[in-house]
């Protein structure tokens, strides 16, 4: 299983990022994806999951601002951030099952 997230940087408060999940080494199709994040000494936090059949799950944090999207076609899964707030600040990870990614910065700051 290998996963590698993309798209993270530096943002203003109130702008948009979309992060990039590129998976491999399973059947994506069949696969729940969902994503997390560490702020700075923090732990890791549930951040939004989607199931093989579409389904969406958000935590109350995101509900309303973050999108998360899967194109099976392409083994990737997205996270579509609009509103962000300084406390979106993390690095964010991408994982199915007990494996993650590497993770992606996402700093947002004026």
């Amino acid at each position: 299983v290998q996963l590698v997230e993309s798209g993270g940087g530096l943002v203003q408060p109130g702008g948009s990022l979309r992060l990039s999940c590129a998976a491999s080494g399973f059947t994506f199709s069949r696969s729940t994806m969902r994503w997390t994040r560490q702020a700075p000494g923090k732990g890791l936090e549930w951040v939004s999951t989607v199931s093989s059949d579409g389904s969406r799950y958000y935590a109350d944090s995101v509900k309303g601002r973050f999108t998360i999207s899967r194109d099976n076609a392409k083994n990737t899964v997205y996270l579509q951030k609009n509103s962000l707030k300084p406390e979106d600040t993390a690095v964010y990870y991408c994982a199915q099952g007990i494996v993650r990614g590497q993770g992606t910065q996402v700093t947002v700051s004026s």
